[in-house]
This record gives C-alpha cells, sequence and structure tokens, in this order.
C-alpha cells in the first residue's frame, strides 16, 4: 500500500514537542498573542516528553519543582523534588486546564523543515506512526524538542558483551518486564541516571553496584521544602510559590557563582557535607572526589540521602575503574578484579540532537544550527522565524524556557503591530564564535559539539548561565537588536487552526 501524505494545518506558529517545554509555550502563547493561531506536533502518542519517555525505576527529578515547574503554575505537591509520574500529571494537567490537549497532532516525527521567503512560511514534514507523511505549514516554527535524541541513547560497546550470560540495557529503553529481584545489577556511570537507579534497585536487588571511570559531585538534600511548607500554609497559592521559586533561583545562583570564583573552598564544603553520610573510613578520595571543579560538570542530586543509606546498609557500593571487557559472569575491570553481574545497565548518557534531528532548508539551502550562532539562547544566526527552548545546564530547564515563550510572544506581537512576517537574527561584522552553546566538560556535551551552535563575544549573541539577566533582558529587553525584519506577502495569511482542522 503506499503511504498517505497528508496536510494537516496552515497555522500562525508551529509548536514541536508537547513535553514540558511544549506545553508551557503553548499555554504562554494562547496568553500573550491569543489572536495567533497554532498546532503542536509530538513525534510520541502522549503529552510528557523526558517524563513520558524515561521509565526506569525511580526516575525523579534533578532539580526543585518549584524552578522545574511553570511560573504560572504552582507546584502543589508536598515533595519538592519529585517523580517521573508525578511530574508527567503536571504537564497532562496544565494542557487540560488550558485546553491546549486538542492543538497536539501525536504521532508526528518531523523530519524536514522548509522555509520559504517568498511565501514568509515554513512547511514541516513529519512521518506518522503510521507510516504516512503529514505536512504542515506556519510563519513561525517554535521548536520544543529538547536536546537529545528520543530513538538512541549514547551506548559504547565493550570487549567481550556477546559472552555476558546476563543482560545488558540502556535506562532510555528500559524494559517493562524486567525482574532484577535478588539480582546483581552493575550500573554503569555516574551521572544522575546512575545516581537515581542505584538507591530503588538496591531496595530488592540482591547487590548493586556503580560502576565509574571518574566520580561526580554529589549533594543531599530533603526532598520536600520545609520553608515552602511553611510558606503554602500562610500564604496564597500563587504568591508562596513566586517566593518559593525566587528563593531557590536566588540560592542556586549564589552557589553557582562561589563554585565559579572559590572551587577549592567549594569542593571542601561539598566534601565535609559528604562526609558523616557515609560508612566510617570511607574512601571518599577515591569514589567522590572529581579530577575537575564543581559545577565544571552538573551536581547530582542525591534527595533524603538514599543513595548514601542504601552504601551504608551493604545493598549498594561504588567502585572506580575501568572496564577491560565483559565476561561470562560479568564485567573484569582493569584491576584485574571481577564485578559479577546479573544485569548490566549502561546509565552511559544522552545523544545530543539539534533541533528534534530535523533537516532545516533556507529558500533551498541547507542549514545546520552548528554553523550559527546563537542569538539570546533561542534563534539562530541566517535562520528567520525559527525559535527554540532551551533551558539551563546550571539551573532548572524552566526557569529559561519560561522566559524564552514571553520574549517569542512579544516578537511576534512586535511584528504584528509593525505589519512584518520575517525577522532573521543577523549578526554584525564585529561579532565572532567564543565558545559552544553548552560549555559544560560532561561527555555527551564533548560528544555532541558538532550539533550546538556557537555563542558569541557579545550581547544579543552571549548565552548565559544567569538567570536574574536573562530575565531583564528577555522581558524588557529589545527584541529589534541585530534582528533584520522582512515585510508581509501579499495573500500570505494563514487559516486559524480551527478552519484548517474541518
Amino acid at each position: 500500500m503506499t503511504a498517505i501524505e497528508t496536510r494537516e494545518a496552515d497555522v500562525d506558529v508551529l509548536i514541536v514537542g508537547a513535553g514540558l517545554s511544549g506545553i508551557g509555550a503553548a499555554v504562554h502563547l494562547k496568553r500573550d498573542c491569543p489572536d495567533r493561531s497554532f498546532a503542536i506536533v509530538e513525534g510520541r502518542e502522549a503529552i510528557g516528553g523526558t517524563w513520558d519517555l524515561f521509565r526506569y525505576p525511580g526516575v525523579r527529578s534533578d532539580s526543585d519543582m518549584y524552578t522545574l515547574g511553570y511560573r504560572f503554575k504552582p507546584w502543589r505537591a508536598a515533595k519538592a523534588i519529585a517523580d517521573g509520574p508525578s511530574i508527567r500529571s503536571y504537564i497532562r494537567e496544565t494542557a487540560a486546564e488550558h485546553d491546549i490537549d486538542r492543538h497536539i497532532h501525536f504521532g508526528r516525527k518531523v523530519t524536514a523543515a522548509a522555509w520559504d521567503s517568498a511565501a514568509a512560511r515554513w512547511t514541516v514534514t513529519a512521518t506518522r506512526s503510521d507510516g504516512g507523511t503529514a505536512t504542515f505549514r506556519a510563519n513561525f516554527l517554535y521548536m520544543c524538542s529538547g536536546y537529545y535524541s528520543y530513538s538512541e541513547g549514547y551506548r559504547p560497546t565493550w570487549a567481550g558483551e556477546a559472552d555476558f550470560a546476563g543482560q545488558i540495557i540502556h535506562p532510555q529503553f528500559w524494559p517493562e518486564d524486567l525482574d532484577y529481584a535478588g539480582k546483581r545489577v552493575v550500573i554503569i556511570g555516574s551521572g544522575a541516571t546512575a545516581v537515581t537507579l542505584m538507591p530503588v534497585m538496591a531496595e530488592t536487588a540482591a547487590q548493586v553496584t556503580m560502576l565509574q571511570r571518574s566520580p561526580t559531585y554529589m549533594v543531599s538534600r530533603p526532598s520536600s521544602d520545609a520553608i515552602a511548607d511553611v510558606l503554602r500554609k500562610l500564604l496564597p497559592a500563587q504568591l508562596a510559590y513566586d517566593l518559593i521559586r525566587w528563593k531557590n533561583v536566588t540560592l542556586g545562583m549564589w552557589f553557582y557563582g562561589q563554585a565559579r570564583k572559590n572551587p577549592a573552598k567549594v569542593k571542601a564544603a561539598l566534601m565535609k557535607r559528604l562526609e558523616p553520610l557515609l560508612p566510617a573510613g570511607y574512601d571518599m578520595g577515591t569514589h567522590f572526589s572529581p579530577r575537575y571543579n564543581p559545577w565544571d560538570q552538573r551536581l547530582c542530586l542525591v534527595p533524603d540521602a538514599d543513595l548514601f543509606d542504601a552504601i551504608k546498609a551493604g545493598k549498594a557500593d561504588i567502585v572506580t575503574d575501568t572496564i577491560t571487557r565483559f565476561e561470562a559472569g560479568g564485567i573484569r575491570l582493569a584491576s584485574g578484579a571481577l564485578l559479577e553481574a546479573d544485569i548490566v545497565v549502561a546509565a552511559t548518557g544522552l545523544k545530543l540532537e539539534a533541533l528534534g534531528g530535523m533537516a532545516v532548508s533556507v529558500d533551498g539551502s541547507p542549514r545546520r544550527v552548528a554553523d550559527c550562532l546563537a542569538y539570546k539562547g533561542m534563534m539562530f544566526s541566517g535562520i528567520p522565524n525559527l525559535a527554540a527552548s532551551f533551558g539551563y545546564i546550571n539551573a532548572s530547564w524552566t526557569l529559561r524556557s519560561d522566559l524564552i515563550a514571553e520574549y517569542v510572544g512579544r516578537l511576534l506581537n512586535h511584528m504584528k503591530a509593525t505589519g512584518t512576517a520575517i525577522a532573521t537574527p543577523t549578526p554584525g561584522p564585529d561579532v565572532t564564535p567564543a565558545r559552544v552553546l553548552m560549555d559544560l566538560t560532561s561527555g555527551y556535551v564533548a560528544r555532541g559539539a558538532d550539533a550546538q551552535p556557537k555563542s558569541g563575544n557579545r550581547a544579543p549573541w552571549i548565552v548565559t548561565a544567569n538567570y536574574k539577566y536573562d530575565r531583564k533582558e528577555l522581558r524588557e529587553g529589545p527584541v529589534t537588536d541585530e534582528m533584520v525584519f522582512g515585510a508581509r506577502p501579499v495573500a500570505a495569511a494563514s487559516p486559524s487552526f480551527a478552519e484548517a482542522a474541518e
């Protein structure tokens, strides 16, 4: 049977992705630009993005929900460090409350986006889950598809894997029927996923070992926020939420600043806080003292010290070594020791992917964001009418995605007020690339450098890690600086989404 091609919507704004960023973007768009038609395309069959994709045991946020949550929707649950299902419910609840669901086209994986300057319009091609092809047309393309591949995680191969008698799995594709009770589990990795998996699996596994090449900075904090609990009892929900959010943002920025100014002092403080959480005499120098400075890579959050409790109970341990090869009974290490295992979890990270992996062209010419400069951390030099939601690496993702959504609304309203239909970020001749957009030293960032745009040497091409600066700039700063605007072509108006859906 021949695959069917359908035209599904002609709209003012097309949002790609129905996860945390995409649903938030749609809510902001409805509020700030109520006269603009829009649709959302989502490659999966459900709302939630990351929080629908990842289903491994204990999956949770590594940021507090007072900053990971939307600015406009208070987080009301008791736990500030929330599990994946709770976050997924929060996103779905937001969509339902704002009547976003009816605008979503599920099972549409975008593959290409072609800009036509003569029509001031994007034509976006998507593969449908039934094998057919769907096309969408929009004046403005708003990418909320995240920064990593949903279809492929980073998974190195090791010598001797075929000899291993057990299972090797990747957390991004967790088997629903995996039974690890009473089994010996080795988790390869030391990032947020490994730190989350270890204590949860240790509850029923015979033994869990986290195998790391090098340590990661870890910090323990309660899963609930005592100050937040008090404020929620005394104040209206939104006011309490705003105060808690600002408190957490301020503390996070202060700590990040201290880590950059006084790394040795911060490292000593982190080590001092960990020591009483671990068994007496535990080799912290080997297993918890990274070779890099704090915040050169993201810190790992350990809520309620659960990982350290599992180590104290003898149900879990950390081994710092490298892999020589797999054998039938486990993993042979460079030290010569054999880590016995029935199940190996390759918590080895993500594969970075720009713009959901779609091919982009402008007037027939292919464009790669890796060849572009990032404009205010959300648009790309030489690519018209395209914004991408991109959060913070050193703080909660949603802090910046909320700001970007507000800025997009301001830009769209400026274009309407001035009768223009095209906005192209265009750097001045003195702007030069300074670094890649994500400049941490994590392995997944280094591996995916070719998928990242560059940050420039001056504003508005500098990508900051400063929420307070971005808050003022994106809410109050000009939308016209180093932006070239184009007039609206004749007969380019799009029908509303409701009309296109009929």
